[in-house]
């Protein structure tokens, strides 16, 4: 008896797809493959099989509209006034250690 198939239909960027696809080509695995496996993956940890979370690399100013700047200063503002900063050498010292212990 043949398995039955219900298909996928998803938006990809064509630059993403096309190097996805080149490597499930050089992997030897169809792309339908790692759509099944992903889909299992998905039931079988009743979630993302991956982690999902939000960059901590911080956003250029040349990136941000004004409102965005003005937010970021405003809140930066107010944590100075409730003294809830570190003075430039503690920083430094700090970020000092953290590349020390890599």
């Amino acid at each position: 008896m043949a398995t039955k198939t219900a298909n996928v239909l998803a938006r990809v960027e064509p630059d993403v797809k096309k190097q996805a696809e080149e490597i499930m080509a050089q992997l030897g695995i169809p792309v339908s493959v790692v759509i099944n496996t992903l889909y299992k993956q998905i039931i079988i940890k009743k979630g993302i099989p991956f982690s999902l979370t939000l960059s901590n690399v911080p956003v250029a100013l040349d990136e941000m509209d004004k409102a965005t700047f003005n937010h970021i200063m405003e809140n930066g503002l107010k944590q100075a006034q409730n003294g809830d900063s570190l003075n430039a050498e503690d920083v430094f010292d700090s970020l000092r250690k953290e590349i020390a212990n890599g």
